[in-house]
């Protein structure tokens, strides 16, 4: 029992920590954006070697240190997109045009630089531990990834809440991308998917025999299942800015009352 209850209780400070710390970061004055960018980035070369390094260690400890190692990795990509240091050719608002297939080229514009680093890294991850024992950077990233995607489409499709207040004002234009109503039909497929295999997950930790197994396992299926919470952020009247309303204190940004992008 206590793996799982460390390695959940890892994955929730982290996630909770960690997100507070990106939006603080990308909150800042644009002065210390390079220096934020650079000293993560720096930190990430090193969790790339520590991930390539670790990969045959198979104790509990390992698999935190591989959990944290690729949510560093990850905290770089967030924080050089917000900053506006990696994001894509187009920098516009959607023109009021712009429908169907041509509205999504041009919302994929907006990030298609910071996408293909999403790539390219995580494909980097899947090398640096492909037939190792410990993979769970390799969960860890792929989880993030494939979540962040989901997000996004289910922004694009339209949903009921976007906290325009955690984008930077000179990213504020990505809003006019993001459709209008309470809910998409992606939105049950991608939350029913993405919650059944947290199930699967969790199962997997409690049905497997050795420590190290009912850690990652468990690091990974609670990660899945706080992207999922997030994703219910979108539709729900609840305020999740609550739980971060403390880094962007810090940094100086006032949170108004989040808008309903359906009124």
């Amino acid at each position: 029992m206590s793996e799982y209850m460390t390695a959940f209780a890892f994955a929730l400070f982290l996630w909770w920590f960690g997100t507070g710390l990106v939006l603080l970061l990308n909150h800042l004055p644009r002065r210390t954006h390079r220096w934020s960018v650079l000293i993560v980035g720096v930190t990430a070369v090193a969790c790339l070697v520590g991930i390539g390094a670790g990969s045959s260690e198979t104790t509990t400890v390992g698999a935190l240190v591989a959990f944290s190692q690729a949510l560093v990795v990850w905290a770089w990509l967030e924080i050089s997109y917000f900053t506006g240091m990696l994001t894509g050719p187009r920098k516009s608002p959607c023109p009021a045009s712009a429908q169907g297939w041509t509205r999504f080229r041009l919302a994929l514009q907006t990030s298609l630089y910071h996408e293909l680093a999403v790539v390219l890294l995580g494909l980097l991850i899947v090398y640096l531990t492909w037939d190792a024992a410990n993979r769970v950077a390799t969960g860890t990233f792929l989880t993030l990834w494939l979540m962040r995607w989901s997000a996004k489409l289910n922004l694009f499709f339209g949903v009921a809440n976007v906290n325009a207040d955690w984008l930077p004002e000179r990213l504020r234009f990505l809003t006019t991308y993001m459709g209008r109503g309470p809910i998409n039909l992606f939105f049950p497929l991608a939350v029913t998917l993405a919650t059944a295999l947290a199930v699967l997950l969790f199962a997997a930790a409690i049905v497997a025999d050795a420590a190290f197994l009912r850690s990652a396992y468990t690091l990974v299926g609670s990660l899945l299942l706080f992207a999922v919470l997030e994703h219910w952020f979108m539709v729900l009247p609840l305020r999740d800015s609550t739980l971060w309303a403390w880094a962007l204190k810090l940094a100086g940004t006032t949170v108004t009352r989040r808008r309903s992008c359906a009124t």
